[in-house]
């Protein structure tokens, strides 16, 4: 190892000491003499700053050690001081090392560059800021307490309609709105006081609904209908309401003539068979009340609206059904068995039976062929449309036909056997076997609709279609988290996390700009102000167009796709 590199914490002496040692051989010959051919480079101080002493030791990184080659040439890697003097060989004299340790070249230290960032200063909003929001004209009368001449003079903004008929709608600057009220009331007291009075007033209005029918439909006809509502009449001459209305009056008249033939014989298949009408004719009349109710306009109460209706009916029928069908049922099978009684004729119990075979064939041929119609409709079969319940009200009458013309069967074999052999048992068990047919009817009423009360979603394949659709138009980068829900009565409810293309959107807005009045107003930005006006004017016409997108992909959603009755499409 060196020796002039083994002492430690000796400053700059050892470097000199290098660069002597450098420059003479193992008997102090010069390195032009003797030579020493491992040294053909210039070698950088920077390379031996690790091997110095002293933890704190200043190295420029341009400082060099100057060497000697084995050919006698001398080499300085480093940049030579106008003031020392060069003989005229050219050649520099070359310092001793007392010189050198005398002569301290001075330390170049590079200048520092520190580049700084221009930022707009941030600006604090608060927990509550409401000063660039818009409100309708609606709000501000109701909520603010004002006239519609008073909104008259303040300034309106035309902004995109939320709906799907108009498409565009003026609203205000709530701080213009606030600012007219106090303009109006004189305080702030003053307003809340008139705004607890209008809630009184409106109270007691809900209160005297019934009695201000006239005024309510007054209101109406000045608001308008956003969707135009049956007529109850005609609900019941066409599809669903249509079965269900010929199926009230068959079993209505079937109840009345099987219990009849139940007090002239005293037959208990023949008293199930008339408490399995009664339940019948009561389940459809619930059938009725709840497709009545399922066509009503939505409200504030109930924006998605009325809908499940037809299912709660369904599900209330097939609760009915197990509870007095099957229940009364089983219990009069029971206590035939328990106490048997023998049976009067049963020549008017076998034509009533007839009768009743016949009219709820009839009902249940309507239900199929209306079934059949539907499911052709939505491109389904029979068995899926029962199944996946898609018309509660059809479903609960083909269901309670099929177990009434197969309980007619059951109970008038049980009847014939009985008086074949004079057994009252047959007939007791056929009022046990309608008792459980009735049981898996309503069982299965039960489970269909509560599935869809629950909100289910809709098949894959049509999920599957649905996220095409989207993923295929070019503002759409991903489509996330789908959630597709029955809403019932073919109803779709769509949400999705949509990744949009930030520059597809810009460009759409772009191409409907004036690209050469737009590079002047760029080329106008001189100053950080004029910068953010700039981006501010523009940064919200960008979002107003996405905004358009939003609305036209809802759209499409809605128009190739008729059940899809409503479209959530969130910004990722």
């Amino acid at each position: 190892m060196l020796p002039a590199l083994a002492a430690r914490r000796r400053g700059w002496g050892c470097l000199y000491q290098l660069r002597l040692l450098l420059a003479r051989g193992p008997a102090g010959v010069p390195l032009a003499r003797g030579g020493c051919h491992g040294w053909q480079v210039p070698v950088r101080l920077g390379s031996f700053s690790r091997l110095l002493p002293g933890p704190h030791l200043p190295v420029s990184p341009a400082s060099q050690v100057r060497v000697y080659t084995s050919d006698g040439q001398k080499n300085s890697t480093g940049a030579h001081d106008a003031s020392t003097p060069v003989p005229e060989g050219g050649v520099p004299r070359t310092a001793t090392g007392r010189d050198a340790a005398s002569q301290t070249p001075p330390l170049i230290q590079p200048p520092i560059q520190v580049k700084v960032k221009a930022v707009l200063k941030k600006r604090e909003y608060g927990p509550k800021y409401m000063k660039n929001n818009f409100i309708t004209g609606v709000r501000a009368i109701n909520e603010f307490c004002l006239k519609s001449s008073d909104l008259d003079q303040l300034r309106k903004i035309r902004r995109r309609s939320p709906h799907d008929d108009t498409e565009a709608f003026t609203v205000f600057l709530r701080s213009d709105v606030e600012a007219k009220s106090l303009e109006v009331w004189g305080s702030l007291e003053a307003l809340i006081r008139e705004r607890k009075r209008r809630k009184e007033a409106e109270i007691e209005y809900r209160e005297n609904l019934f009695r201000n029918q006239k005024l309510l439909k007054e209101y109406k006809d000045f608001l308008g209908e956003t969707k135009p509502r049956s007529g109850a009449t005609a609900v019941f001459l066409r599809g669903p309401g249509k079965v269900v209305m010929v199926a009230i009056c068959i079993n209505g008249l079937n109840f009345f003539f099987k219990l009849l033939a139940w007090v002239y014989t005293g037959s208990a298949s023949m008293f199930s068979e008339a408490i399995h009408s009664l339940a019948d004719t009561c389940n459809q009349a619930l059938l009725a009340l709840g497709i009545s109710q399922s066509v009503r306009t939505p409200d504030p109460s109930h924006p998605y609206g009325f809908t499940n209706m037809r299912y709660i009916a369904s599900l209330i029928s097939g609760v009915g059904i197990f509870m007095m069908g099957a229940g009364l049922s089983w219990y009069h099978g029971v206590m035939g068995l328990l106490h048997p009684q023998p049976i009067e004729s049963l020549l008017w119990a076998y034509c009533i039976l007839a009768g009743s075979l016949v009219s709820e064939g009839a009902t249940l041929l309507v239900a199929i062929n209306e079934i059949r119609r539907s499911a052709r409709a939505r491109g389904l079969s029979f068995y899926q449309y029962v199944i996946q319940a898609r018309d509660p009200s059809t479903n609960v009458v083909l269901l309670e036909d099929t177990a009434a013309v197969l309980g007619v069967t059951l109970a008038a074999t049980c009847m014939g056997l009985t008086s074949l052999t004079g057994n009252p048992y047959y007939d007791s068990l056929g009022s046990l076997g309608v008792g459980t047919l009735l049981g898996a009817v309503s069982a299965f009423l039960i489970y269909t609709n509560t599935e869809a009360l629950l909100g289910r979603s809709i098949q894959p394949d049509q999920v599957q279609r649905l996220t095409e659709l989207l993923e295929s138009d070019p503002a759409v980068r991903a489509i996330h988290d789908v959630k597709a829900t029955d809403m019932g009565m073919s109803q779709v409810r769509f949400k999705a996390e949509v990744d949009f293309d930030g520059r597809v959107v810009t460009r759409s807005y772009l191409e409907k700009q004036d690209i050469e009045q737009l590079l002047q107003e760029i080329q106008q930005v001189k100053t950080l102000e004029e910068l953010e006006v700039f981006m501010l004017k523009h940064g919200e016409n960008i979002i107003d167009t996405l905004g358009a997108e939003v609305d036209r992909l809802e759209k499409e959603l809605k128009q190739r796709n008729p059940e899809v009755r409503h479209v959530d499409l969130e910004i990722l």
